[in-house]
């Protein structure tokens, strides 16, 4: 679709729009303004067919919120109720700016509030002080964007050409509000890999869901690849976004393809402004900001987990300030449908999850921090079916390396209580041009590989490994020794107990018992007191025949060091064939030397 000769006409088109404003606008301006006016042209033309009878009805009516009624009369989510349209404002050249301003109040509340969101009437006044809003608006007048000359999959697929390029331009801040492409069709490839056969039904419909969805890239890719899978499909797609200029794009691309824009709520989804409180969706996919502090909306926050515990979203604790990465994973979490176990022991329902994480998240926080609890939650409840260690370098705005997180509460049998792990970090190209932070990228041969590696889990391949949660668990046991007296007796308290120097105090991490996962809470207490003894009394009182081990300080910890599992140790060179090259280099200048007292002599 995106090579079609429609589609790169007015690709082109568009952009020339660019040419208008360039020395009057920094480049990073230019989707501010011209992406507003595809949006504006794009329902212009979709309201042409209907727009008398809708004007008729709107004089006619003497209800006080008609918006249910023109809308049906337009045929849309959205309607104008002005007579005028970009072609009638260039007839009267003295009032452009007027008419324009008046043309833009008149659309209904939702398609208003996006060209709002946009800041779009500032940016129209900016243009007519600058002399050049005759020119932009000539030509949006003359770009057909009709239904009928561009369809709304083709639409969209123009909308987000623009978007993708507009941010490129802007690549400083791309990384806010934009995924790249094809990071996003990994994780959509991923996302829906194990339920292929559900997908090709004849119309079957499936909800997915953002909570952090910026301009909306992930909700239109998972679309599209979809709909290549099955064109019958019924796609939902939800989302919430806190900026509001990225809000509008992503509005825009809804109501540009005929989606429902309301689905897209407006706020902070971790806070009571969750724009989808209640529901619940078949997927979710999203690429939370990692490393951003969430302490201004701390308050509500910790009210909620307060408040509400486990039987809120917050009810497995709340992560360090500085990254609330794990906050946006519970929220989704709380979004999945529930399960229910068939007559043989397999799962229906439930929902699947892929999520783009940081890599403290793998390991951050000591036992018994808040990042500590949440992933031992997530592991012990067995909602993580894999993890798959990026490329470094593949965003706009980081560096470091990120990977893709896969939860579900539907595993299969075979899968349950084990984790999927992909190594898939030399599987990125060096790009001919940087973009931002961005050097790398995946290639279609690298989403399909990685895609294969995580689908087919063969142990015997090299990118693929597959543990346990229980591996990945440990308990963290608190060894004391006692304080003494000069003398060197044991120092008791009131009630005869040793009391522990805390100067001497010395913490051991030990591999969790097998089994530890499924026991009871006694059993549980039972199998650690084990572990601990058996350690104390064949290690430590080797060297300290009076330590013991507080057992009401033990603390239970997950961490996924990926990276290790996929190492392989490489030999250090030779030393003699590391200094071959040196010696002959050596030899080499000592007889240019030779030869150059001879020469002076």
């Amino acid at each position: 679709m995106t090579g079609s000769k429609v589609f790169q006409e007015k690709v082109n088109f568009i952009w020339s729009v660019a040419d208008i404003l360039r020395g009057d606008f920094k480049p990073h301006e230019y989707g501010q303004i011209v992406l507003p006016f595809v949006v504006l042209r794009r329902l212009e033309c979709a309201l042409a067919a209907t727009k008398k009878d809708v004007i008729a009805k709107a004089e006619s009516l003497q209800v006080q919120n008609p918006e249910v009624i023109l809308q049906k009369v337009s045929g849309h989510s959205f309607y104008n109720t002005s007579q005028l349209d970009l072609g009638k404002i260039l007839q009267d050249p003295n009032r452009v700016c007027e008419n324009l301003l008046h043309y833009i109040h008149s659309f209904s509340p939702g398609a208003f509030e996006v060209l709002e969101q946009y800041g779009f009437a500032e940016r129209v006044k900016k243009l007519d002080e600058n002399h050049i809003l005759y020119q932009i608006v000539g030509k949006f007048a003359d770009l057909d964007l009709s239904e009928e000359a561009v369809p709304n999959l083709e639409m969209g697929y123009i909308f987000e050409e623009l978007l993708r390029k507009f941010s490129e331009m802007s690549n400083e801040t791309a990384g806010e509000h934009y995924t790249p492409r094809e990071v996003i069709r990994l994780m959509v490839n991923i996302l829906f890999s194990e339920d292929g056969l559900a997908l090709t039904g004849s119309k079957p419909i499936r909800s997915l869901y953002d909570p952090a969805c910026g301009t909306g890239g992930m909700l239109s890719v998972s679309e599209e690849y979809l709909k290549q899978i099955n064109p019958g499909i019924e796609l939902n797609v939800f989302g919430q976004e806190l900026n509001g200029e990225t809000w509008a794009m992503c509005r825009s691309d809804l109501m540009i393809k005929g989606q429902d824009p309301t689905r897209i709520a407006y706020g902070n989804s971790l806070t009571d402004e969750d724009g989808h409180a209640g529901s619940t969706f078949d997927y979710c996919i999203s690429n939370p900001p990692y490393g951003v502090d969430w302490k201004k909306y701390q308050d509500k926050i910790v009210d909620e987990a307060e408040k509400l515990g486990t039987a809120g979203r917050y009810g497995a604790g709340l992560p360090r300030i500085d990254d609330g990465s794990f906050l946006f994973v519970q929220h989704m979490v709380s979004k999945m449908k529930p399960t229910v176990e068939e007559a043989d022991g397999s799962v229906s329902g439930g929902s699947r999850i892929a999520v783009i994480l940081g890599g403290g998240t793998l390991f951050s926080g000591a036992p018994g921090s808040g990042d500590a609890k949440i992933r031992r939650w997530l592991l012990e409840s067995d909602l993580v079916e894999g993890v798959i260690a990026l490329p470094d370098k593949m965003f706009y705005n980081t560096e470091i390396g990120t990977y893709l997180w896969v939860l579900t509460n539907r595993k299969p049998k075979t899968l349950r209580d084990r984790i999927k792990l992909v190594d898939a970090r030399s599987f990125g190209t060096p790009m001919r041009k940087p973009l931002g932070d961005k050097r790398k990228e995946l290639s279609d041969k690298a989403i399909a590989d990685i895609t294969r590696v995580y689908q087919e889990g063969d142990a015997t391949n090299k990118y693929f490994a597959t543990q346990t949660c229980e591996d990945f668990g440990y308990a963290r046991f608190v060894i004391e020794r006692p304080k003494v007296t000069e003398q060197g007796l044991p120092v008791q308290n009131k009630k005869g107990e040793i009391q522990a120097d805390s100067s001497l105090r010395d913490h051991e991490n030990l591999p969790l018992p097998s089994g530890y996962i499924s026991m009871d809470a006694k059993n549980k207490e039972m199998a650690l007191q084990e572990v601990g003894e058996a350690f104390l009394n064949t290690v430590v009182r080797k060297h300290f025949k009076d330590a013991w081990i507080d057992y009401s300080k033990t603390k239970i910890a997950y961490e996924i060091p990926i990276w290790r599992l996929f190492y392989e140790y490489e030999p250090p060179q030779n030393i003699s064939e590391l200094l071959e090259p040196v010696e002959s280099e050596i030899m080499s200048l000592a007889n240019d030397l030779v030869h150059l007292v001879k020469d002076l002599k």
